[in-house]
């Protein structure tokens, strides 16, 4: 029953649920608020309005009570935040009869009987498996089948961490200690799944240039897309403006070769491609733990050499693509060879500088305590546009103009 009601309420946004507890009476409210594990309750409260919240923890035993309010004052978006204090802990001096004995007892309340942990005065002290527990013989003792070191976290680990460690170690439940290594609660695989689509979520609106939001999309309002998306834009907006002073710095040159302003387009596009592929690779690898700030000048010098074999191959693509369809356009054929030169020569540094900055800024920005994502398609798009300008402008001024 337990693990139907926590599923239907997963399953449920919370527009529904806040709808169908209103419609519950008192006592029908009890029986389900008593059917879920405290991570689902805490869950569950944490989403709901005010006057829904303390009809909710009315109807809630006062065990339940206790334990939705201890989880509530830990930080948000900490391992403390999202642990359930229901799992199954043994005594070191236990044999296995008797730890068997009380699983059967106890663990038809608990979230997890897979993992058992062995306490000592409140102190994690090891872990033991329910494989580990019933192939051992009736009178073995607990501390001598346990695994004594157990990997755990601390109330205070980001949660972020701790996805990360379920993917790392394949664990089904993650212990959860406080400064005193006493064990507080475990955090299970299906919390660290939701902590995984949650992070991951908000990675890619943040990629996108939107303000992250907890709700889905369909049951979002028009309102609150508009004030998630218009100030990334607002600012993306006023830092193109960089874009329109070079090209008016440079209007002279444009003047007195008009057919550099239909490369324009291409050049910026190119940069900003670039920039993005190298962005995202590397925000990729810092989430994941694959990279960090120390391997910075190794993640450099691989996209330095990506970059030049990126570079030439789109060059030599570019100066075809000139010399056998932009041909008729530029007419003179000196002018051709000289337009496709720049052209060529800046798509290839573009490329250079636009994928050296994909890579560097995700990491100075988590260096300096920044979300990585946020050096993401936009803000790059932004800075390369700006320098690909000045560097086409450069080598026009140098081969064309002079």
């Amino acid at each position: 029953p337990k693990e139907r009601a926590a599923e239907t309420f997963d399953e449920m946004q919370p527009e529904q649920q806040e709808l169908l507890i209103r419609g519950f009476s008192d006592t029908e409210l009890k029986e389900v608020v008593d059917e879920l594990y405290v991570d689902d309750a805490v869950d569950l409260v944490e989403e709901m309005p005010a006057n829904v919240v303390k009809r909710i923890l009315r109807q809630a035993d006062p065990d339940m009570r206790r334990m939705i309010n201890e989880i509530l004052r830990y930080p948000e978006d900490s391992a403390g935040s999202i642990m359930t204090t229901e799992f199954v802990s043994l005594r070191p001096q236990m044999t296995v009869e008797e730890a068997t004995k009380r699983i059967k007892r106890t663990g038809v309340d608990k979230e997890t009987i897979n993992t058992c942990y062995v306490i000592d005065k409140g102190r994690l002290i090891g872990a033991l498996s329910l494989r580990t527990l019933i192939l051992s013989d009736d009178d073995d003792v607990i501390e001598d089948i346990m695994e004594p070191n157990v990997i755990s976290v601390t109330t205070s680990e980001d949660q972020e961490t701790v996805a990360q460690m379920f993917s790392k170690y394949n664990f089904n439940a993650l212990p959860v200690v406080d400064t005193e290594n006493r064990l507080v609660g475990i955090v299970t695989v299906d919390d660290a799944i939701d902590v995984m689509e949650e992070e991951a979520t908000e990675d890619i609106e943040k990629m996108a240039g939107m303000a992250p939001s907890e709700r889905p999309y369909l049951y979002t309002s028009v309102i609150e897309t508009w004030k998630a998306r218009i100030p990334w834009l607002l600012i993306l907006m006023l830092s193109a403006t960089f874009t329109g002073l070079i090209i008016n710095h440079f209007q002279n040159q444009l003047a007195a070769c008009l057919v550099l302003s239909s490369f324009i387009p291409m050049l910026s596009g190119t940069g900003g491609n670039s920039g993005t592929q190298a962005s995202v690779a590397v925000i990729r690898g810092l989430a994941l733990g694959e990279i960090e700030f120390s391997d910075l000048p190794r993640v450099v010098w691989k996209e330095i050499r990506t970059a030049v074999l990126c570079g030439i191959s789109l060059a030599a693509a570019c100066f075809a693509k000139i010399m056998l369809v932009d041909r008729l356009m530029l007419g003179n054929e000196d002018v051709t060879c000289l337009v496709a030169l720049v052209v060529c020569a800046t798509m290839a540094l573009t490329v250079l500088v636009a994928k050296v900055i994909g890579c560097v800024l995700p990491m100075l920005a988590k260096k300096v305590g920044f979300d990585p994502a946020v050096m993401a398609s936009p803000f790059i798009t932004t800075i390369v546009d700006a320098l690909s300008l000045l560097i086409y402008f450069g080598i026009a001024s140098v081969l064309l103009l002079n």
